[in-house]
């Protein structure tokens, strides 16, 4: 009797750890409007050509308005979010509220010039195959620290199929360790 209380109560716990905390503990919303970044990828190129470096070498990540109105001063197409974004934000001058999948904590540092420039990654190595998306996917956002879920990855088990399944500083230090070997070490950043 005693082993049948623990296996339910075990079986109980990992449901409601595995299943049901995850679920209470992400809130889930949209992005302002959708977006395609096929159809801008085979409009514009390729990554760079909107999520570019400026010339300090800073990574200027999300586009501004400005380099979006530069082809969207007038609705293109028949899209429902391209009419969204001319009409409340273009026509109105207002940047869009873009919520950052891969938004940090104010400790960390990330340089992307490092990583795309200096050693020569592909930025799908991170972020997945993103250029060939349809649509955004929801933002997942943790109630309690306000970071994307994205970070902590969607397997609360910690198991990741593929590397941009997370962004965890573990998965930093084993991608340091597996390509510069003990030139990878904490200290290379954290001085």
């Amino acid at each position: 009797m005693v082993a049948l209380f623990f296996i339910v109560g075990l079986a109980s716990s990992l449901a409601i750890g595995w299943i049901v905390f995850p679920k209470l503990l992400y809130s889930k919303s949209e992005q302002p409007f959708d977006f395609s970044h096929v159809t801008h990828a085979d409009a514009v190129g390729d990554c760079d050509s909107c999520h570019y470096f400026r010339e300090d070498g800073t990574f200027a990540g999300v586009p501004t308005l400005e380099q979006c109105a530069e082809c969207h001063e007038e609705v293109q197409g028949e899209s429902e979010a391209e009419e969204t974004f001319v009409n409340e934000y273009v026509a109105e001058g207002k940047e869009v509220p873009w919520k950052i999948y891969s938004k940090q904590p104010d400790c960390v540092f990330f340089s992307h010039a490092a990583h795309v420039q200096g050693a020569g990654m592909e930025c799908a190595e991170c972020h997945g195959d993103i250029g060939e998306s349809e649509s955004l996917k929801p933002y997942e956002e943790n109630r309690i620290t306000g970071y994307s879920r994205d970070i902590w990855g969607k397997n609360i088990a910690g198991i990741k199929k593929n590397s941009w399944d997370r962004m965890k500083m573990d998965d930093c230090g084993a991608c340091h360790q597996e390509t510069m070997g003990s030139k990878g070490a904490c200290f290379q950043c954290h001085k």
